[in-house]
């Protein structure tokens, strides 16, 4: 059983973990390094508890700390009491959720061990937007994606940003990193996925009808970022260019709700779909 400890000094040493968290470039490169991420909201916390997440402490308001009391009577970390005032002198911004927990990060797992179990996943390429991230990882999850594969430089699933549009579904849907980009697209169809690029191009398959023509089989949905979109190296890689139909003169849609569609698509066609 953990005690709340009462903080009132924003520089006490022990929020370390808490400080400056609106400075993305800082937070990108010291998270990692010291293999800690942020949990915001109740809900988030508890997943990340759930998933198997260890704790490094948790960062709680008084009327925080009544509505997780069984979170705190079972934590074996910190449990830190602050006033509303005192958390936004420390993370840099209004906590409204009133409830934050630092979390250990634990080992990724190699592509090949994702590739070996999965039938449906995400990839995605240069995907540098938290918000997206999340986004992506929450559709996919809901849509019954078995993972997420990210190249070099995606953007970490475990920022806080992406913790927290995914609604915790960066904790239960599993991801790996290509490291070798894009010759790691190699290793994906070695393993018997069909890539599948996903492009606004007019002159690309509508992906209905490319996965009735497919013959069902494992698939990889190739995924690229806003403006850019996926690279000519990406889509050279690709078995087969997909795009979704468009109306009222739409060109494209954002990459998040782009996914989602996809998604629906790729789990409801043919026999195989097997949806959750």
């Amino acid at each position: 059983m953990s005690e709340p400890i009462a903080v009132t000094d924003p520089t006490d040493p022990r929020l370390g973990d808490y400080t400056d968290l609106t400075d993305v470039a800082l937070r990108r490169r010291r998270e990692p390094a010291e293999g800690l991420f942020m949990a915001e909201g109740e809900k988030v916390v508890r997943r990340a508890l759930a998933a198997g997440y260890p704790m490094r402490s948790m960062l709680l308001t008084p009327r925080w700390a009544e509505t997780m009391r069984d979170l705190v009577e079972g934590a074996t970390a910190p449990v830190y009491l602050v006033s509303p005032e005192l958390a936004e002198r420390v993370t840099g911004y209004h906590v409204h959720r009133g409830a934050l927990a630092a979390m250990g990060r634990r080992p990724l797992p190699e592509a090949a061990e994702l590739l070996a179990g999965a039938r449906r996943l995400a990839v995605l390429e240069a995907v540098n937007d938290h918000t997206n991230v999340g986004a992506v990882f929450r559709g996919a999850a809901a849509l019954g994606l078995d993972g997420v594969l990210l190249s070099p430089d995606c953007a970490d699933p475990l920022y806080r940003r992406s913790v927290k549009v995914s609604m915790g579904a960066v904790f239960s849907l599993p991801y790996a990193r290509l490291d070798r980009w894009p010759h790691g697209l190699d290793d994906v169809r070695d393993a018997g996925f069909r890539l599948l690029a996903l492009t606004p191009d007019a002159r690309a398959t509508d992906i209905a009808d490319e996965l009735r023509g497919g013959g069902g089989g494992r698939v990889a949905l190739l995924l690229g970022a806003e403006g850019d979109g996926l690279s000519r190296q990406a889509l050279a890689a690709a078995d087969a260019r997909v795009r979704i139909p468009m109306s009222h003169g739409i060109d494209s849609l954002n990459v998040a709700a782009a996914a989602a569609v996809a998604f629906y698509a790729l789990t409801t066609a043919g026999p195989e779909s097997n949806r959750p």
